[in-house]
């Protein structure tokens, strides 16, 4: 049991150290002999807990999107039963923003280096990213189904603008302390309002 916790431990470390790199350098940048020497350890020790760098690339990219999508999930099940869908939409902004800009390396070594990574790398990751993808088109579907978002609204286009936002802010946001939630409130604001029933199609509006 020691041994298979100590095997353990080594292995988180190695994985830590290595998003740490990949989030600082980039996919490229980086090879085995760099995390080895960041995690303290000889290059050939690796290979006792990881077959190749791609295979724990593959663990970040994984990790990176399993702690936001845990933490949105989280969030959303926190909500009374009685909870809109815009409540909803709104928690899991917040939620998604915060997962990113606290849950350290991983979140942001993920929004980093997946346009980097080969295909291969990409097909061993889509599976977990596709999931996530998933939790959001069923929430922005429901927004639509429910009528709290308009009928005419393309979830998808949606989906991929509202998540490629939230993780530019990578890019720019300094996460200093109320900042992450006001711009995960602002955001949920210009989402829900420019899908919103209310609003005025813009070909109608131009006519006027």
């Amino acid at each position: 049991m020691a041994v298979a916790t100590e095997a353990s431990s080594s292995r988180r470390l190695v994985l830590d150290c290595a998003a740490r790199l990949f989030r600082r350098d980039g996919y490229a940048a980086v090879s085995l002999r760099d995390i080895a020497t960041e995690s303290g350890m000889k290059a050939g020790s690796l290979y006792h807990h990881f077959e190749s760098k791609d295979v724990i690339v593959v663990e970040i990219l994984n990790t990176g999107v399993q702690r936001v999508h845990e933490a949105v999930e989280r969030a959303i099940a926190a909500l009374p039963a009685n909870a809109s869908t815009a409540q909803a939409i709104t928690a899991a902004i917040q939620a998604h923003l915060r997962a990113l800009h606290e849950s350290g390396d991983y979140t942001s070594a993920n929004i980093r280096i997946f346009g980097q990574v080969p295909h291969a790398i990409r097909a061993g990751h889509i599976a977990v990213r596709r999931s996530y993808e998933a939790l959001w088109a069923e929430l922005l579907g429901r927004g639509v189904k429910s009528g709290q978002l308009r009928a005419d609204v393309n979830v998808t286009s949606l989906r991929a603008f509202l998540l490629g936002a939230m993780n530019n802010t990578l890019e720019w946001l300094e996460p200093r302390r109320g900042v992450v939630t006001r711009v995960a409130n602002d955001l949920a604001t210009v989402i829900l309002d420019g899908a919103s029933v209310t609003r005025v199609p813009l070909a109608i509006a131009r006519k006027a």
